[in-house]
């Protein structure tokens, strides 16, 4: 079910008004019910896949616990990982191994027997997997007891606002709060809310009308100019942030509507100073799942002549597979590992420099210089992220360079100006930006509610008329990027 759907416009207030009517030992069970109904929703059979690696990692939770040694309990941790990776690696990898695999063949003059599956992708594998494997790291580390109510268990992997595309949560933040009860509370809802709204301004507004306009540069790249793709890489950049934290403030609005606290996904990543802050800042719950989970450990067994640069090579390359089983991910993933490593090496550099020649660029001059580097940086890796193929991104990486005349850019000027679609969406990514400035300075929420009543109902009713008068909300509700994941 799509947030942006008009069933869900119906599921989300019939259950959140159920959930606050019936008495808290049964509201698990309407939770568990309703996630079951939102994930069907898209391919019904598919939760059978879900329903057996919950059964499998509940009971690999359990026996690590009662084991009585570490190798025992490393078996069972082992068992439930090959059960998860298992399906994720049939699902989303079999038929790009398969591929790989034939090519390879004819290159050498084998005869290679084996075809492709017709099978789907099963909606947010990677990200509910990913979320089930913590669980059972965590319990294994001695880092999480337990959880004995298969039911609860259960809903910790299904829960809805966050099951197809994140937030990524571990077990320590979420399995507690579905043992609380909670209180209808109307500024939380009221906050809640607003969140929500704030999500469905950037999908519905920006995201969905900007989706048409890289559809076309990234379609037919041959038919522009440099200048024109990097404008539609501009856009892909704004389009894919917009989707992906769009998606997460509405989830996490929808959660903290019922009560329960999800982890903040996005702090405005294109504001960040270096590549490495804009992963502090861009899918946190995944930066931080690979971070604890595949980075620590190899650092702990770290080759020594590459160090810390190799092991986030390694990281990214892995990361790059997880979004998608096509090496134009892989290249994405890599391209920011070598931009990691290259950022270590300056910032030595830098640091080795002496006071005063650090001095002598002050920080009014030289943070512009670093945001603006990485956003070139992270655009230019996105190239790769959207494409359709790696030929295809090496073609507009070749074509980035070409026609960059004042003609060509005065054409492209008086185009942009002119077009009505283009106005609003750049009106509503000013917009956008306006409020990341006053987000950097502390919590808005916090600020407007000092804020005469007229003021801010004036905000929060113009937020609702924009997202009625030009989102895309009339139309055939669009998937979320990050849901192919």
């Amino acid at each position: 079910m799509l947030f942006n759907s008009l069933e869900f416009a119906v599921f989300f207030p019939l259950v959140t008004i159920l959930y606050f009517a019936l008495p808290h030992k049964y509201r698990w069970g309407l939770l568990l019910a309703a996630s079951a109904i939102f994930y069907m929703a898209f391919v019904p059979s598919y939760i059978l896949i879900l329903g057996v690696t919950i059964v499998v990692d509940y009971f690999a939770g359990i026996f690590i616990e009662e084991a009585q040694t570490a190798e025992r309990k490393k078996t069972y941790l082992t068992l439930s990982l090959v059960a998860n990776i298992g399906f994720l690696a049939f699902f989303k990898y079999f038929n790009f191994a398969n591929d790989n695999l034939s090519a390879l063949a004819g290159f050498i003059g084998w005869n290679y027997p084996i075809h492709n599956l017709n099978i789907i992708l099963p909606i947010g594998l990677s990200f509910h997997t990913f979320q089930a494997m913590s669980y059972t790291i965590e319990v294994f580390r001695g880092r999480q007891k337990t959880e004995r109510h298969f039911g609860i268990y259960a809903l910790y992997v299904l829960f809805y606002p966050q099951l197809v595309a994140g937030p990524i949560e571990r077990p320590q933040n979420m399995l507690h709060q579905f043992h609380e009860e909670h209180f209808f509370d109307y500024q939380r809802v009221a906050d809640g809310l607003k969140l929500m709204a704030w999500g469905f301004f950037k999908k519905a507004v920006i995201a969905d009308r900007l989706a048409s306009l890289v559809d076309s540069y990234y379609t037919n790249p041959q038919a522009f100019s440099g200048p024109e793709l990097a404008l539609g890489t501009a856009f892909f950049a704004v389009q894919v942030f917009c989707d992906f934290s769009g998606y997460s403030d509405i989830a996490i609005g929808a959660a903290q509507v019922m009560g329960f606290k999800l982890m903040v996904n996005f702090k405005r990543p294109y504001l960040a100073l270096s590549v490495s802050e804009f992963w502090k800042r861009w899918h946190i719950s995944l930066s931080g799942w690979f971070r604890d989970y595949i980075f620590f450990p190899l650092e702990r067994k770290r080759i020594r002549w590459m160090g810390q640069s190799l092991n986030l090579l390694i990281v990214f390359l892995i990361s790059g597979l997880w979004h998608g089983a096509n090496w134009t991910y892989v290249i994405w993933g890599g391209l920011h590992g070598l931009y990691l490593g290259l950022e270590i090496q300056v910032q030595r550099g830098w640091r080795s420099l002496p006071d005063g020649v650090r001095a002598l660029v002050p920080n009014w001059i030289l943070q512009p210089i670093q945001r603006a580097l990485v956003l070139i940086l992270v655009s230019y890796a996105w190239v790769f992220f959207r494409a359709e193929s790696v030929q295809s991104a090496w073609e507009i990486t070749a074509r980035l360079f070409n026609g960059w005349t004042v003609a060509s850019l005065s054409k492209l000027a008086h185009s942009t100006i002119t077009n009505y679609e283009l106005l609003i969406t750049f009106a509503a990514i000013l917009m956008m930006g306006v409020v990341h400035q006053f987000q950097e300075r502390g919590s808005l929420r916090a600020m407007l509610a000092k804020k005469p009543a007229a003021l801010r109902w004036s905000l929060y009713v113009g937020v609702l008329v924009f997202i009625l008068v030009f989102g895309r909300i009339y139309e055939v509700p669009t998937d979320f990027i990050y849901f192919q994941f």
